[in-house]
């Protein structure tokens, strides 16, 4: 029995708390059972589930529950004394320290190596990375029962410090008013189903429901059930098998495998990762409806978007939502370039300098930044569109490096930017402006790739022949439907249009991904040599020439794992109301029906499962 309590309370590094496991859905049966007791008291429901999420997370990250308990009542504190204060800049100091505090201590777990190694190479010096927290407690508990040479990032570590500094600010702002319970504050910021992997609810929109008597619908209970078995189904049907057979292989040896190959290691990449992050969001939603809680949507359907832009509307909304109002706003926005901006541009310089250890990286980024800030200066015309492009290019770079501080995550990052800043000037430009920019493109990449050809350049000009020829092809189409010819712009056309420009948007996202993954799954302390070689591998293996005899032997192998991305894209791709109408017709089904529905989805989600539960894919964020 002894033995037994200990494995429950006990927290083993190897074996954390995961919505996937068996042990997980025995831990919320009996706290639901528990919970239907407490549901009528607020304060002792809400008190709780407190401490139920601290012990959730304490059994996925161990003793980091302390970061957790700290940046709590840290940030309870300061913003009352906020709230407290009516002179604006000792309102401002407690900010600056709030924000100090929690980026601080997100800057030490998640950039400790980065910062260690600029040292290092500036100065020619030998530190060596320390777990400061480590050695604390070895010396409290006088014995060497902590690890101290490595730092261990706390699972969930940036979506709850997103969440406490959006809290802290919009007290600043005077959006909300805090929080008079701790209690009640440190279920906000703990609660459980969302509190490793997002979404980041903001204060506004979930601490009224903290007050909120419970009330469960039965049809609210049949959708919760719904979004759960959704869930279950995308992440170990849909992420865990397709990486565990087929993507993990490529991505850690992509020599060994075609070009072929590497380019669909990508593509169902993109299915894993949306089907993982999106299964776990999912999960969530369910968990906590199912306790009369309602967490904000996610994702909508990112694979729909038409263009970048639209994607980040779509895809990890909460964050996206973060970025917009507390960093991009602040930055200018769409109104003007701020301090923040200049100094963003110099910082990400000195970055990019540091991380690929090339001047050419710092020259490109500050001439970027200069030669934008001038034509801005000197353009007042175009001045706001400038501005805007810049800001948002800079969330983007810094929404990379929130991923962790490596060279890839700030190419994907930087990417994306560029595809967002292309897409807007790209709307901006008439058919016959479009054709032969492109055309010039095209020679310009024609001739490098004569003279000097590389696979990069490969992937560059036929991608950028592809764009020409559709192009070429539409700007003909549109010229006919304005002269005097019976052919008119129909409803097919632009249905044909849309679906190239989500194929267009789908391509580029997940080459994008190419350096996103290569940067993930590794040692902080040599992730930049090691992703950057992944990277360079995978663009040589799709940029060189294939061979076209083996691609059928390759579908048939891998058949099982590409008809699951099929399958993946497909439902994906259905239309919103067609989705929403069998989610209505699930919650309608007698229960007797549903939960033998269960029964059966359960039994076969469970078939998939691999040897090792896989962690989901934004633990490590």
């Amino acid at each position: 029995m002894l033995d037994f309590l200990k494995h429950i309370f006990a927290f083993d590094p190897n074996s954390p708390l995961l919505f996937t496991q068996f042990y997980f859905w025995a831990f919320f049966a009996i706290v639901y059972a528990l919970f239907s007791i407490f549901q009528s008291k607020k304060l002792l429901r809400n008190s709780y589930l407190l401490f139920v999420s601290l012990f959730f997370y304490y059994k996925t990250s161990g003793l980091a529950v302390l970061i957790l308990l700290f940046i709590t009542l840290s940030d309870f504190i300061i913003a009352k004394q906020i709230a407290r204060n009516s002179v604006d800049w000792k309102r401002k100091i407690w900010l600056i320290l709030s924000v100090t505090i929690d980026l601080g201590l997100l800057a030490y777990f998640k950039y400790a190596y980065f910062f260690t190694n600029l040292i290092n190479d500036l100065f020619s010096t030998q530190f060596q990375v320390v777990d400061i927290f480590s050695m604390i407690g070895n010396e409290l508990t006088q014995s060497n029962r902590f690890n101290v040479d490595a730092i261990v990032l706390p699972v969930g570590i940036s979506f709850y410090i997103f969440q406490v500094i959006s809290y802290t600010a919009d007290v600043y702002h005077r959006r909300i008013e805090p929080v008079k319970n701790i209690l009640d504050f440190g279920f906000y910021v703990s609660f459980f189903p969302q509190l490793v992997a997002g979404p980041i609810v903001r204060a506004s929109e979930f601490i009224p429901q903290i007050y909120k008597p419970f009330h469960l619908s039965r049809r609210q209970f049949g959708l919760a059930v719904f979004w759960i078995l959704n869930g279950l189904i995308k992440k170990i049907i849909l992420s865990d098998y397709i990486a565990v057979n087929f993507i993990d292989r490529v991505f850690d040896n992509p020599l060994l495998y075609s070009g072929f190959e590497n380019t669909m290691a990508l593509i169902a990449y993109s299915m894993q990762v949306y089907a993982d992050f999106s299964g776990y969001t999912d999960i969530a939603i369910g968990v906590a409806m199912t306790m009369g809680f309602y967490l904000p949507q996610n994702f909508d359907s990112p694979y729909k978007a038409k263009n970048p832009q639209e994607f980040w509307r779509r895809w990890h909304m909460s964050l996206s939502r973060w970025l917009k109002t507390y960093l991009y706003i602040p930055l200018g926005g769409n109104r003007n370039a701020s301090f923040g901006t200049y100094f963003w541009i110099v910082t990400i310089s000195a970055i990019a300098l540091i991380l690929s250890k090339s001047w050419w990286a710092f020259g490109i980024t500050i001439s970027i930044g200069l030669v934008v800030t001038i034509v801005g200066y000197y353009v007042p015309e175009r001045r706001k569109k400038i501005y805007a492009n810049l800001n948002s290019f800079i969330t983007m770079l810094l929404g990379g490096l929130w991923h962790g501080a490596s060279w890839n995550f700030m190419i994907w990052g930087g990417l994306n930017g560029i595809g967002m800043i292309i897409n807007k000037l790209w709307r901006d430009m008439n058919w016959n402006f479009r054709s032969i920019s492109l055309l010039i493109i095209s020679i310009i990449l024609l001739y490098i790739k004569l003279t000097n050809p590389t696979p990069i350049i490969n992937l560059a000009f036929w991608w950028v022949i592809v764009i020409t020829a559709t192009t070429l092809i539409r700007t003909g189409f549109d010229k006919l439907c304005k002269s005097n010819l019976p052919i008119k712009d129909s409803t097919f056309t632009n249905r044909l249009s849309d679906i190239w420009a989500v194929t267009q948007t789908f391509i580029f996202i997940s080459f994008t991904r190419l350096f996103f993954r290569s940067s993930s799954n590794l040692d902080p302390a040599t992730a930049n040599q090691e992703a950057w070689e992944t990277a360079t591998n995978m663009i040589n293996q799709i940029g060189t020439k294939w061979n076209i005899a083996i691609i059928p032997e390759i579908c048939w192998e891998y058949r099982n794992i590409f008809l699951l991305v099929i399958i993946g894209l497909i439902i994906h791709w259905l239309p919103t109301n067609f989705k929403r109408r069998y989610r209505i017709a699930f919650t309608r089904i007698p229960l007797p029906i549903m939960a033998l529905i269960v029964c059966i989805v359960v039994f076969f989600i469970y078939q998939f499962i691999t040897a090792d539960l896989q962690p989901f894919i934004y633990f490590q964020f």
